[in-house]
């Protein structure tokens, strides 16, 4: 899920106010789980590390800081999310 290369630069993206190990060309998703983070969808029993992993399930919603929802796994990490 995470592109190999040692040449990205790393990317300012936090969860809940603690630093995620977010590179350049990660979805948030694979920044999210190489840094142990599960998701916790509305309607699972348990936090999983998604569904699908091509934006066709409602499994990966997450908000950002502004009340924005997006698909995780589609969604590229960004400076400053």
């Amino acid at each position: 899920m995470r592109l190999r290369g040692s040449e990205r630069r790393p990317l300012d993206v936090s969860l809940d106010g603690q630093p995620v190990d977010a590179m350049e060309g990660d979805t948030v998703l694979a920044a999210l789980l190489a840094g142990g983070h599960l998701l916790s969808p509305d309607a699972a029993p348990r936090a999983r590390a998604g569904f699908c992993l091509i934006g066709a399930c409602q499994d990966c919603w997450i908000e950002d800081s502004t009340g924005r929802r997006f698909r995780a796994c589609v969604t590229p990490a960004a400076d400053g999310m």
